[in-house]
């Protein structure tokens, strides 16, 4: 397993990000399993730092798309034009064609603009006027967003929420670690000082290596159960969350050093995979609520769970 890198990387994004190590450790979560994150918290909560800080610390091709509601579809997934010096239609590549996209406040773009990605992140690709176009592995998509209510937003449809294999919350900082933000950033810029400690080579071989963790089959068992009990809440999660929700435990418990699951990390990303996949018109709060009540009231199989 390649701990090492991982290692680095946290060290790395932690020289920048102060209190964050919980939501960087969802992050690596999504990147060695394979899925999409979706960040979401009120303007100026380090979203955009935090991903181009891990961009930074893989050694992948980055590229950002500062989404807003003039943008289109092309501006994202690319275009032909006619080439007259060729006197042939030539293709334009957007900047979905890269290795670790962050797609900056999302939902400030119309959702037809949004949609443009529904392609990208469910197969890694993108057809424009009918020639599909493979995208290079990894792919990564860091989506950063505002809550609903705040001026300029259009949420983000069901079909393509689904396709983030979680949603994360920043949060508030502490008055401690407010105060070693500002003596950080003081007299410098951490960001600019952040440098590659993986490779996309080795990136690959990480997110081979994360589909070979073991889940026992009882815990498999539990990951069904909790998913059908959740369709008992108006429509609940799909059968793509209860995939979902199978690798990002498998990834978690990469990231945490492990080649087998435990229901600790069912347990901890539960709320992070599931809610927003829920079809209801309740607060992300009662959807959190919920959850967390049904993996109270679920018993949890005893097993060991390193066994094949």
């Amino acid at each position: 397993m390649q701990q090492g890198v991982l290692q680095k990387i946290r060290e790395q994004v932690a020289t920048v990000m102060v209190g964050k190590e919980e939501v960087t450790r969802l992050l690596l979560t999504g990147l060695v399993a394979g899925g999409h994150i979706l960040l979401e918290d009120v303007p100026g909560t380090g979203k955009t730092v935090l991903a181009k800080t891990l961009a930074k610390t893989c050694g992948c091709e980055f590229d950002r798309v500062q989404f807003t509601p003039d943008l289109l579809p092309s501006d994202v997934t690319g275009l032909s034009y006619f080439n007259q010096e060729k006197s042939a239609f030539t293709f334009k590549q957007g900047p979905v064609f890269t290795n670790i996209l962050l797609a900056d406040e999302i939902n400030r773009a119309t959702p037809r603009t949004q949609a443009a990605l529904l392609e990208c992140m469910a197969e890694n690709q993108v057809t424009v006027d009918g020639v599909t176009r493979q995208l290079e592995e990894p792919f990564f998509v860091i989506a950063t967003q505002n809550p609903v209510e705040t001026t300029g937003c259009f949420p983000l449809p069901e079909a393509q929420l689904d396709r983030f294999l979680m949603k994360i919350y920043m949060g508030s900082l502490t008055k401690e670690q407010e105060r070693q933000m500002l003596d950080r950033f003081l007299l410098d810029e951490p960001l600019k000082k952040v440098e590659p400690v993986a490779s996309k080579e080795e990136m690959q071989i990480i997110r081979q290596e994360c589909r070979e963790v073991f889940v026992h089959e009882d815990l498999r068992d539990y990951i069904v159960t909790l998913v059908q009990e959740t369709r008992k809440h108006d429509s609940g999660v799909s059968p793509r969350g209860t995939l979902a929700m199978l690798r990002a435990v498998q990834g978690y418990a990469y990231v945490e050093g492990r080649e087998y699951v435990v229901p600790e990390d069912i347990k901890a990303l539960a709320v992070p995979v599931l809610c927003h996949r829920f079809i209801s018109e309740e607060d992300e709060t009662r959807k959190k609520t919920f959850i967390l009540q049904l993996l109270q009231s679920l018993p949890m199989p005893t097993e060991d769970w390193s066994r094949r």
